[in-house]
């Protein structure tokens, strides 16, 4: 093991396996090895307690990833159970599978999804009261990867969750900060119950909100929840609040509030790899684009559908006549490749600043015996940019060009890891941003299109970590693409805020001072990348930052 991870296993003992034991956050960087530390703990917990059973609850899409790590790393031969591949399609089969796992030493699998949708059945189903009963009491201990998904206080997933009677619950997660510090608190109630109420934590929230200014936030807050108007007041403070000396008092407050419950781990071991470049390239649009933006700022009132077509139009200009009809959501079919391809064999590529850049990147890629990565959190432009791929470099599907999406079947999915990692024929992988952001290794890649800004700054992050993790070879440059002059800056914006109160929370040290977490300006001539300076990546930029 490695110390951070030496560090995790006695974080995880000290909470689960004492007299009294409660749930905890594991919230270390992507790729530094949580599943490999779980494993090792759950077989120690299963030697100290072989009666035990343990549940693990994950986005579906993993399950072959933990499968594969349990197959290499278990000292002993645990039966790994799940519905899926026993083919346990109805509650009778679910019921078998879950009897099995009752009656002898195992560990059970359950997608998000799959496990809220028995827990909220109807229970009229003898079958399906079974299925409730077992989940519900026979749990020794549930472990929740990608532990943030259940953030939200309002859905199924998170009611279904907490009802679980085992204390003991672990989060794994490797970006816990995801959109606002409220959904930290709700993970936080999740692994132990009213955890504001605590005796600790009231004591330490009262000094928190003592710090803030009476004449300052505080003022706005107006009645309502007193704990809905703290998570405000700390999301306010660590984001806006310019007095050093206050935000640094909170952040202290907040790490002793959560010093037993929740171990962070920034992902230090990642300086051990070839190295992270991270751009934020803003490019300039087209004659043709910028028509284009200013009607649809116009037209559209909705935030979704600015941002949906927008990331067409930002794309290419053309492409504006699909998502017109039906953004994003029309299923790939023959016809619907016909169009695009009838469509890129009739465009001006001059015209759409980021599809020109994706095919200047990948000849630069293709010349350096590099591969790419396209991440989209839209199907519609990488639909396109995989056709413009086949039409203007005569590769194929399969061979030179992979694409996972949300509706690719697990199989598929391990079969174009594989194939993209380990073959030479390979030049680019396109990735639904939220279908490739967890449980998956694309380190055969060194270089990274974001083609997007997703709200949600840890989706990029989690995205950018398919490559950046161990097993990379090279060092790894990102391309953050910006519409400049568009609604995109503004969401770019939006979303580096996030970026900054989760840095705040969990990385800044006293060694920074009042030192802030920044994107700095680079100058394009100077900027250490001869990708970017070259004249065809170079022509459409407008500005440069570096994280």
């Amino acid at each position: 093991m490695k110390p951070h991870q030496s560090e995790g296993f006695n974080f995880l003992l000290s909470n689960l396996m004492t007299e009294n034991p409660g749930g905890c956050i594991l919230a270390h960087a992507p790729g530094s090895g949580k599943t490999f530390m779980i494993i090792s703990f759950m077989q120690s917990f299963l030697a100290q307690y072989p009666d035990a059973r343990p549940l693990v609850v994950l986005p579906k899409g993993i399950l072959p990833t933990w499968k594969k790590e349990f197959q290499r790393w278990q000292v002993e031969d645990i039966p790994l159970l799940d519905f899926y591949s026993m083919k346990a399609e109805n509650r009778f089969q679910q019921k078998e599978v879950l009897r099995q796992w009752v009656e002898q030493r195992s560990i059970l699998f359950l997608g998000y999804k799959q496990f809220s949708t028995i827990v909220t059945g109807d229970s009229s189903c003898k079958a399906t009261a079974y299925c409730q009963e077992v989940l519900l009491k026979r749990p020794s201990i549930l472990i929740l990867d990608e532990g943030h998904t259940p953030r939200n206080e309002n859905t199924d997933v998170l009611h279904s969750l907490a009802k679980v009677q085992t204390p003991r619950k672990v989060v794994l997660s490797g970006t816990l900060y995801q959109n606002h510090v409220k959904e930290v608190f709700t993970i936080l109630n999740l692994v132990r119950p009213k955890f504001l109420k605590l005796d600790d934590s009231r004591s330490i929230k009262k000094r928190i909100m003592s710090r803030v200014q009476f004449h300052g936030f505080k003022k706005q807050l107006k009645g309502g929840n007193v704990e809905s108007n703290f998570f405000d007041l700390v999301e306010y403070t660590l984001q806006q609040d310019e007095d050093w000396k206050r935000k640094e008092a909170v952040i202290k407050d907040l790490r002793e509030m959560t010093s037993k419950v929740l171990h962070y781990y920034r992902g230090d071991f990642l300086d051990d790899l070839p190295g992270l470049v991270d751009f934020t390239v803003l490019l300039s649009l087209s004659p043709q684009q910028k028509i284009e933006v200013d009607k649809l700022n116009k037209r559209e009132k909705t935030k979704f559908r600015k941002t949906s077509l927008g990331c067409a139009v930002y794309t290419h200009p053309k492409l504006k006549l699909f998502s017109d009809n039906n953004p994003g959501s029309e299923k790939r079919s023959l016809q619907y490749d016909a169009k695009i391809d009838e469509l890129v064999e009739r465009i001006d590529i001059r015209e759409g600043v980021k599809a020109k850049f994706f095919l200047n990147m990948l000849g630069l890629c293709e010349s350096n015996g590099e591969k790419l990565l396209v991440f989209s959190q839209y199907l519609l432009p990488l639909n396109f940019l995989e056709r413009l791929a086949v039409h203007r470099k005569g590769w194929s599907v399969g061979k030179e060009i992979f694409m996972i999406c949300g509706d690719t079947s697990t199989e598929l999915r391990e079969s174009h890891m594989e194939q993209f990692n380990n073959s030479p024929d390979a030049r680019v992988f396109f990735g639904s941003i939220k279908a490739c952001g967890e449980g998956i290794s694309l380190v055969g890649a060194s270089r990274i299109i974001v083609l997007d800004v997703h709200l949600n700054p840890s989706v990029s992050r989690q995205a950018i970590g398919r490559a950046f993790r161990p097993g990379q070879e090279k060092k790894v440059y990102v391309y953050r693409l910006i519409a400049a002059d568009s609604p995109e800056e503004e969401d770019h914006l939006t979303c580096f805020k996030k970026e900054q109160i989760a840095k705040r929370w969990f990385e800044w040290n006293e060694y920074r001072g009042t030192q802030d977490f920044n994107i700095e300006p680079v100058d394009l001539k100077d900027c250490g990348d001869l990708f970017l300076e070259s004249r065809s990546l170079a022509e459409d930029v407008k500005a440069l930052h570096r994280r």
